[in-house]
């Protein structure tokens, strides 16, 4: 029987979401990858509850997370009975729903139809009556905003979801939506945002927006697939993300110009006594308006190594002044 480390919350840094209640930890744990084969359970369970002990309470996952599709959501689920029924008032859990979980017409983007079976669909999964935040996964140009966010409302107000949030979408869009919201008494408690050194167009306007209304931010590709590593300083090895067949990372996106960056950005990282992986993550951690870092993980070193970020979080002027020289070629842009 799992019994959680009494210390869990010892160390652990927790940030408040925006304007709300809630406090994020330093590290969240996405459940995209390694959580859907039968043959992985033992490690996912290994993961889930090491992070737990570690203080890691919000489990970030999404419908069709897998592979298959949904399988990420039955295999938590089934951690979460067995293992962590006891402890579920002090896990935070996201879901989402967005992109294409079933076939046909209704099984995807951000029509009511689709955003309510999906929620209902992602609980029976999990095995809850409620998620702590359910997420639109991306933005829909082609369906009435107003739709969207009656479903997010409904989703809100039968107690699905303790909160809503968005993920994906650009300023401009996020403004139409938030301000929208607000309109209806819904608050958007967090945006799921794409943010690393290499990705810095949320510092053009986006983060802006979102403490104007009271936001927050949860940071994932925090380490941009790997290149913020050390992992491709020699290449790109077999067994590595970049060779095998992700979705968002190949050896083309690999390239001399962003490992030669990594390479100048690893000496301010070794000065400060920290891996690159660690640095880019503290570097992520230093903005105001994000709340938590979303990492992915193959096995519970990974997220120890990640952890120990958590010893020098703090950023002299100088070494804010010599990382941003060396990012001139990403600077900010508008999103």
């Amino acid at each position: 029987m799992y019994n959680a480390s009494e210390y869990r919350y010892d160390k652990m840094p927790y940030k408040r979401c925006g304007n709300s209640g809630v406090m994020l930890p330093f590290l969240s744990l996405g459940l995209w990858h390694n959580f859907g084969e039968e043959s992985l359970y033992s490690n996912a369970r290994e993961m889930v509850l090491g992070a737990f002990d570690r203080g890691i309470t919000y489990f970030d996952i999404a419908n069709n997370y897998g592979p298959p599709p949904g399988s990420a959501e039955e295999c938590f689920g089934r951690i979460v009975q067995k293992d962590l029924a006891a402890y579920r008032d002090e896990l935070f859990i996201a879901t989402k729903a967005g992109y294409r979980h079933w076939p046909g017409p209704y099984g995807e983007w951000g029509a009511k139809k689709n955003l309510i079976a999906s929620c209902d669909n992602s609980l029976k999964r999990l095995g809850l009556d409620y998620v702590d935040l359910f997420y639109h996964h991306r933005p829909d140009r082609n369906t009435p905003i107003e739709e969207t966010i009656e479903a997010l409302e409904q989703i809100v107000r039968s107690g699905k979801a303790l909160y809503v949030g968005i993920s994906n979408y650009d300023s401009v869009l996020t403004e139409n939506i938030l301000a929208a919201m607000e309109a209806r008494g819904i608050h958007c408690l967090v945006h799921q945002v794409n943010y690393n050194m290499f990705e810095r167009r949320p510092e053009g306007n986006l983060f802006s927006v979102l403490e104007k209304h009271g936001t927050g931010a949860a940071a994932y590709m925090c380490l941009a697939q790997g290149i913020l590593t050390d992992r491709y300083f020699d290449g790109v090895k077999e067994g590595s993300r970049a060779a095998g067949r992700s979705v968002f990372l190949n050896r083309d996106q690999v390239t001399a110009e962003k490992v030669q960056t990594a390479r100048l950005l690893n000496e301010i990282a070794m000065e400060r006594g920290q891996t690159l992986a660690q640095m880019a993550l503290a570097w992520c951690y230093r903005c105001t308006q994000v709340s938590t870092l979303i990492i992915g993980a193959s096995r519970l070193s990974q997220i120890d190594d990640n952890l120990k970020a958590m010893d020098c979080l703090e950023f002299s002027e100088e070494e804010l002044k010599r990382i941003d020289d060396i990012l001139i070629p990403y600077t900010r842009e508008a999103y």
